[in-house]
């Protein structure tokens, strides 16, 4: 032991403890970095191919670094998609929203233009400038094993932070200034979920801090409930409520007692003559 003890002592002992975390750390990269330098190639790559789409189809209204471009008034011609994630630019390209036909109060849905992977370069490059929301995985937005408890859960969510815009069964509603919540019903589950994370539109942002990850399952569970529901007791006139409802008591309801009453009063005056 004091051998041992003189030796932990010698001057070179701790050369002799450097060299040996140097060999080590250089081991640990000559496994570790081909399949890092790999992947950064293969990232560059795509981050290159989606800043050419960017310039061509989205730079003329975002800029051409992404920042927004900013009109004579203060006001944005086209907002700056710095920080906004990779979620972001899958949701409004995926749905076809971006690039805009036309400028509008707000981005209709519309025929999608780019491909998956043109979509997928594009968000990858959005995602470069800066961190936000990453696009989710399957298993974020699958609720096709949502149990029964679960769907009143996400019913109860959603009542509780959607249905004030989109209804309570998800079909949609006008809102102030020329836009409106669109029908959720029939949206694939990926945009439901990116559309929370990211708040498009007038749409607030429901991040992991206000729902989490499975209260956002929950309610794309409870929607897909209403998707699979029959229609009971006749026409659903669109899920609205009492709007088209009593839009259809007074156009047939009061239309019927109209006609009844004038054909009454046709038959009175015939009948005296």
């Amino acid at each position: 032991m004091r051998s041992l003890s003189t030796h932990r002592r010698h001057p070179l002992a701790g050369v002799l403890v450097l060299l040996l975390g140097l060999v080590v750390l250089g081991g640990l990269y000559s496994v570790l970095a081909p399949r890092s330098a790999e992947a950064d190639s293969t990232d560059e790559a795509l981050i290159d191919d989606g800043r050419q789409l960017f310039l061509v189809g989205c730079a003329s209204c975002h800029g051409l670094n992404a920042d927004g471009i900013e009109q004579q008034d203060g006001g944005q011609y086209g907002p700056s998609l710095v920080g906004v994630g990779a979620a972001a630019v899958d949701f409004q390209v995926g749905t076809g929203r971006m690039p805009l036909a036309q400028n509008s109060q707000q981005a209709p849905e519309k025929a999608v233009i780019y491909t998956d992977d043109e979509t997928a370069a594009l968000a990858t490059y959005v995602a470069s400038l800066s961190p936000g929301p990453a696009i989710p995985t399957e298993e974020d937005y699958d609720a096709s094993d949502a149990s029964r408890e679960e769907v009143v859960e996400g019913r109860e969510t959603w009542l509780t932070n959607c249905s004030a815009c989109h209804n309570s069964v998800g079909a949609g509603g006008a809102l102030g200034d020329g836009r409106y919540a669109p029908p959720v019903l029939g949206t694939d589950p990926k945009y439901v979920y990116e559309a929370m994370l990211t708040g498009p539109q007038s749409m607030p942002v429901f991040n992991d801090a206000l729902l989490d990850p499975e209260e956002k399952r929950t309610i794309i569970a409870y929607l897909e409930t209403l998707e699979a529901e029959p229609q009971y007791g006749g026409a659903g006139l669109g899920g609205f409520g009492p709007v088209t409802e009593g839009l259809a008591a007074w156009l047939v309801g009061m239309g019927a007692l109209v006609a009844v009453a004038t054909w009454i009063g046709a038959t009175a005056v015939r009948a005296r003559q």
